[in-house]
């Protein structure tokens, strides 16, 4: 088993990390493999709609987005975290996860998905909610914890004292695991399920 984890935090060793190495500590107990890799203070462009990628498998812009897009592949499981800034996650993670699941082609369906996000006080459910949307529209179960996943403090430091928030990166961390080994027996008895050839229209018409 393996976990990719995205922060998403421009502060290395901030609230957003503090939730995701909360998470480690499970994924280290549970032997699964993982890494983390930082974005925050990246520069990261948005997807521009080049249609690029579905001829070389892989985004024009040739950056930490086509790094993380072969981990992705080899990888069990997703999780992005991410600080929220005016409501929303930070720009960087929306630009890095647009492209990455636009431009890397290969089948993700059963990989485990999911997001944490760090606040002063709110805007934490909606973006989490816009962050899990990657994973519902790519065949990705979501795991869940004991509420929605966020963790709450202002300056950089200030989630250690958010033992509630902290008790939820772990029991995240734990159902993932548990969903991932579960998916792993499921696949090897059953495969995966069968899927149909794509349609897509506009609502009115082909």
């Amino acid at each position: 088993m393996k976990v990719l984890l995205i922060n998403g935090s421009p502060h290395l060793n901030g609230n957003t990390s503090i939730a995701l190495n909360e998470m480690a500590k499970i994924f280290d107990e549970e032997k699964v493999n993982y890494e983390i890799l930082n974005i925050g203070s990246m520069d990261i462009r948005s997807c521009i709609d080049c249609q690029n990628c579905s001829k070389t498998g892989k985004c024009v812009f040739d950056d930490i987005v086509n790094v993380a897009s072969e981990k992705f592949e080899e990888a069990d499981g997703l999780v992005v975290g991410s600080p929220v800034y005016y409501a929303q996650p930070n720009a960087n993670v929306i630009a890095f996860m647009q492209r990455l699941f636009h431009s890397s082609h290969f089948d993700k369906t059963m990989k485990v998905g999911c997001s944490v996000v760090a606040a002063r006080r709110g805007g934490t459910t909606t973006s989490f909610d816009q962050l899990n949307k990657f994973f519902e529209i790519s065949g990705m179960p979501i795991a869940s914890g004991q509420y929605w996943n966020g963790i709450h403090g202002t300056k950089p430091g200030d989630a250690r004292e958010d033992l509630e928030g902290l008790q939820m990166m772990r029991t995240l961390a734990r159902n993932m695991v548990f969903l991932m080994k579960s998916i792993q027996l499921g696949k090897e008895k059953y495969g995966l399920p069968e899927k149909e050839k794509h349609l897509h229209t506009d609502f009115i018409r082909k």
